[in-house]
């Protein structure tokens, strides 16, 4: 069977991250507004891809004057870089329903191979007859690779803001063609 189109509905998805701050402590957020597509192979997923586009200034924690600084240059500088951008490469079968999903991540025009952990939860029919496939998607990345190198040092020791960024995701793709009635 060859990968058909499915795109990624948003509205059941979600990019969410968490770093550490004040070394103990963390700061959860996520990305309110972005778009994808999958081309599945449902009987093979291992020729599958992927690719997302994400609007860096729909990032979202929960206070407003931190997604500011998070908008600013010090991180995303989303008026020179207003999108992150994710392609698949290579999936590769780990487990019965895990894979492993090679891909390049761009942030500040800075391209890195990540790898995401997933975990497919198969296919079902929604009440309005789309069928719908469903993902689950761990990674980390050092935002330091990304160019993302504001820090404070704190007077305890440490800094304030963690190098490590813990992504997850939650897709639900749609077949292509078919209403995405919610």
């Amino acid at each position: 069977m060859e990968a058909k189109l499915w795109n990624i509905d948003t509205t059941h998805s979600g990019i969410s991250f968490s770093v550490r701050h004040l070394v103990f402590a963390k700061v959860r957020g996520r990305f309110a507004q972005w778009s994808g597509a999958v081309r599945l192979d449902p009987t093979d997923l291992t020729r599958s891809t992927v690719e997302v586009e994400i609007e860096a200034a729909s990032i979202d924690t929960g206070v407003a004057d931190r997604d500011t600084h998070l908008r600013s240059a010090d991180f995303f500088d989303v008026e020179r870089f207003p999108k992150l951008r994710f392609r698949g490469t290579a999936v590769e079968q780990s487990g019965a329903e895990q894979y492993r999903l090679r891909g390049e991540l761009t942030i500040r025009d800075v391209t890195r191979e990540v790898v995401l952990d997933v975990e497919y939860g198969g296919q079902a029919k929604d009440p309005w007859g789309n069928t719908r496939a469903l993902f689950t998607a761990k990674t980390s990345v050092n935002r330091g690779d990304f160019g993302l190198n504001w820090n404070q040092v704190l007077e305890a020791g440490g800094v304030l803001v963690g190098e490590r960024i813990d992504i997850e995701l939650e897709v639900q793709a749609v077949a292509a063609g078919a209403s995405q009635a919610a």
